[in-house]
């Protein structure tokens, strides 16, 4: 139902847009500013545009149940082969995000909450409080200025090598970062403070013990679940980041065809990013069976 919802309102809204759907399409197929109306109108027809908003849904809705996203209005490529060209591209940029988040997120959180109100701490927290509040435009483009620009380390823009996916990495996981350094820090306490930290504690275990095997595991359900969703997100096609960085995967994309009023590879890429994100909540809730055998037990 999540995906049919989101699917229905994304046709909707780019439906109810101002502008005629059939002449952009006519613009970006020929490279015209100035289609005759013949094309337009032919191209209103072709594409079903002159019909009733849920005629064309239902059209394209059956479409789909039979596999077949349809193909770019623009390009007229099919529309699944490219999201599948582009989405490798997209995970290789999540996967360096999420590596970054996770390297960083969960020792800084771990020793802040163990060194708790101590200078490590408070500035542990007020960083994760910078990265969280730092918009990705302008933590991209201030990274380009300062690292490709003025220090000439790295590449602007574009797809390549492991130089190209530092910086749009770094931009994209900054704010995971800071969201799951908060959220472990926090998990991390509450754990801390249970009965059975205090027992094993007074068995004599040593605090790294207590702190890796008995406290962290427990501590990480919360950290699983909202890192599971960032992935999601990621997954999602990191829009901004992708677009600033010129990544083409399916951010760019999903961009490049709203602008171009493709509805077909809107459509397409927007399905595709909400089954995604449904599948990373089903590992998701797996994956607490795992960290919690109460659960598994139930």
């Amino acid at each position: 139902m999540v995906v049919l919802g989101t699917t229905l309102i994304t046709f909707t809204i780019m439906r109810l847009t101002p502008g005629d759907p059939a002449e952009m399409i006519a613009m970006g197929r020929y490279g015209l500013y100035n289609v005759p109306k013949e094309t337009i109108e032919r191209i209103r027809i072709e594409e079903c545009l002159n019909a009733p908003i849920y005629v064309q849904y239902g059209r394209w809705l059956t479409h789909v149940l039979h596999g077949d996203l349809g193909r770019s209005l623009i390009t007229g490529e099919p529309v699944l082969s490219i999201i599948l060209k582009k989405f490798p591209i997209t995970l290789e940029l999540a996967i360096a995000s999420m590596i970054i988040s996770i390297l960083i997120a969960i020792p800084v959180g771990i020793i802040s909450a163990t060194r708790q109100y101590s200078l490590v701490d408070q500035i542990s927290m007020a960083g994760a409080l910078v990265g969280v509040s730092m918009p990705n435009f302008w933590l991209g483009t201030i990274l380009m200025l300062v690292f490709s620009l003025y220090m000439n380390w790295l590449p602007v823009c574009g797809y390549g090598g492991i130089e190209h996916l530092v910086l749009p990495a770094i931009t994209l996981g900054t704010g995971i970062t800071a969201i799951l350094t908060r959220l472990t820090r926090s998990s991390m306490l509450e754990v801390l403070e249970q009965d059975y930290i205090r027992t094993a504690r007074a068995k004599g275990l040593s605090e790294n013990i207590v702190i890796l095997k008995h406290a962290l595991k427990n501590a990480f359900i919360p950290v699983v679940t909202m890192a599971g969703l960032q992935f999601g997100r990621l997954l999602e096609g990191a829009v901004i980041v992708e677009t600033i960085f010129a990544w083409p995967g399916i951010g760019k994309t999903l961009v490049d065809a709203i602008f171009a009023r493709d509805f077909a590879m809107i459509q397409g890429c927007v399905l595709f990013i909400a089954v995604i994100f449904s599948l990373v909540n089903l590992a998701v809730d797996v994956s607490y069976a795992y960290l919690d055998p109460r659960i598994r037990y139930e």
